[in-house]
């Protein structure tokens, strides 16, 4: 038998990881572990502990395993359809929400919104908004579903690629948003960052956009001027070295102030443009 500092120290894991592990399968918090690490955990809760540590060492991702993954203070569910939230999208939601009002409805369109994250993070901070929230998959809306439901955001959500989604009803008019944002698939096809962490994984296709990584990128900029009042926003994250490339992709689509942005590394995450 091993207590639970053993198990912890044996187990392979970053420490982190192997005490949120025991923490789900035992109910026994990191605060009570680093107490009581002399503490013995009955077979049935050892045995489960050690399985769920074999799958993490197998490559699952934990966000999966646990069923959840914190963004912007708030638990997202998560599982296989969706990507895993990760902190450097925060900065998404930060300056979408520059750029709402506090008061008055003020019309959000997230594209790809996977788990809802952006969505729901945008809806809880401006519950005036009208969000909209797009994704092809039907398993990804389900869970965004839940997650707007989890945190009572009144959200739209529509199945379709892109903007096709749009094609019925009053979300087809000509400037239907002020605010327009995306976390597209950006990673070129082949790139070997696609074998590290989670990626493995999680979604292929909400991660990978052609050759280049461009190509999500590129039909979103083509076409969101005519989704966007005068004055209204595009923003887009993309990979570290594809700043350059979505600002060109803003300037020649008619955008006006296009910057990009650091994020909390430093690097070059989201590009960002006005339409006049």
């Amino acid at each position: 038998m091993r207590s639970v500092g053993q198990i912890v120290a044996a187990s392979g894991l970053p420490r982190h990881e192997a005490q949120r592990l025991l923490e789900w399968a035992t109910g026994m918090d990191r605060v009570a572990q680093i107490a009581h690490p002399e503490r013995i955990l009955p077979n049935e809760q050892a045995t489960r502990v050690a399985a769920l540590i074999a799958r993490r060492l197998a490559g699952e991702p934990l966000a999966y395993m646990l069923g959840e993954r914190e963004f912007w203070g708030l638990a997202f569910k998560v599982g296989p359809a969706v990507l895993i939230p990760r902190a450097d999208t925060e900065l998404l939601v930060e300056l979408a929400l520059e750029r709402i009002p506090r008061e008055g409805a003020t019309r959000v369109l997230d594209l790809g919104t996977g788990s809802g994250a952006i969505a729901v993070a945008i809806a809880f901070e401006r519950p005036d908004a009208t969000v909209t929230g797009v994704d092809i998959s039907a398993g990804a809306l389900s869970i965004a579903t839940e997650n707007a439901a989890r945190h009572g955001a009144n959200i739209r959500f529509v199945q379709g690629n892109w903007f096709e989604a749009l094609a019925d009803g009053d979300l087809h008019s000509a400037g239907a948003f002020e605010i327009i944002v995306s976390n597209p698939p950006y990673i070129a096809d082949g790139d070997p960052h696609l074998l590290c962490g989670d990626l493995p994984r999680e979604p292929h296709s909400a991660l990978v956009a052609g050759i280049d990584g461009l190509t999500a990128l590129r039909a979103i900029a083509a076409r969101a001027k005519a989704h966007l009042v005068s004055g209204g926003w595009l923003l887009l994250e993309h990979g570290f070295e594809q700043g350059a490339a979505c600002s060109d992709l803003l300037l020649a689509a008619g955008f006006t102030a296009v910057q990009t942005w650091p994020d909390i590394a430093g690097l070059p995450r989201v590009t960002g443009g006005r339409i006049d």
